[in-house]
């Protein structure tokens, strides 16, 4: 069950593990996993992996992928291996990436990713990125990440941000929707109506927002909002007492929460 690497692109983040369940069942659906860190060169898709071994130990395919990201925020040197990140970059690369499994990765396992059944899960950031990821197909002719060759079923969010204007408004990340968008929403709003998850509705998935109440990274109102705008294609999972990081602890009850929905999702 040990990740096999695919690269979509020359630059060092350009890349995604797949990690394939082990046994001679078919593959019950494909769950690309998307790491968080505020779109931040200091986090990569390290945080993925034990998500990713827990989704193939429940019978999936799952796509952890890397991207470009944006600076750090402590004053340290950005990571060349990570640059290159924000506004076109890191869209450009997740959506390339979910596309590189209609292509050389499903003829690498010689057809065996049901890409009928294809998911996300992601976590902050990577709630963001993930359900935009969903909502590729209304994209404008043009736009990063428009006419995509793989489309989602579904999206588990976790914590994610998925109000761009309002998490820059209020601070969410420390400038980091700024650096993601390339400024604020005054400044480039077309760039906010592109990027958005929810200025991007409706979308042909149904997304499932898990947030803790507890926490301070990402408050549960980005959830809230989301799910109020979208209607019956959303659902929120108020956690009690969670915080933001336990949502990605494969032993917590809380990843438990967001692997059932993705078996909800993918597989009924």
């Amino acid at each position: 069950m040990s990740p096999r690497r695919f690269d979509y692109g020359s630059h060092p983040s350009q890349f995604g593990e797949l990690t394939l369940p082990t046994g001679a069942a078919p593959v019950r659906g494909v769950a690309v996993v998307v790491h968080g860190g505020f779109w931040r060169q200091a986090y990569g898709l390290a945080l993925g992996r034990p998500l990713a071994a827990d989704l193939a130990r429940a019978g999936f395919a799952a796509w952890n992928i890397e991207y470009r990201r944006v600076p750090p925020d402590d004053g340290s040197e950005p990571d060349p291996a990570a640059a290159g990140g924000g506004w076109t970059g890191t869209f450009d690369d997740v959506a390339a990436a979910v596309d590189l499994l209609a292509g050389p990765v499903q003829d690498a396992v010689d057809g065996a990713l049901p890409l009928d059944r294809v998911g996300a899960v992601g976590h902050s950031a990577g709630g963001h990125l993930a359900a935009w990821l969903a909502a590729r197909p209304g994209l404008p002719a043009g736009a990063p990440g428009a006419a995509p060759a793989v489309r989602l079923r579904g999206v588990v969010s976790q914590a994610g941000v998925l109000d761009l204007v309002d998490a820059a408004e209020r601070g969410v990340g420390r400038g980091a929707v700024e650096l993601l968008v390339g400024g604020p929403p005054s400044a480039v709003p077309d760039r906010y109506a592109l990027a958005s998850p929810i200025a991007r509705l409706p979308v042909d998935a149904h997304v499932v927002c898990v947030h803790g109440t507890e926490d301070v990274n990402v408050p549960i109102r980005q959830s809230e909002r989301f799910v109020a705008a979208a209607g019956a294609a959303a659902e929120l999972v108020a956690l009690p007492g969670v915080d933001h990081m336990t949502l990605i602890d494969p032993a917590s009850d809380a990843w438990r929460v967001c692997r059932e929905a993705v078996e909800r999702l993918l597989v009924g």
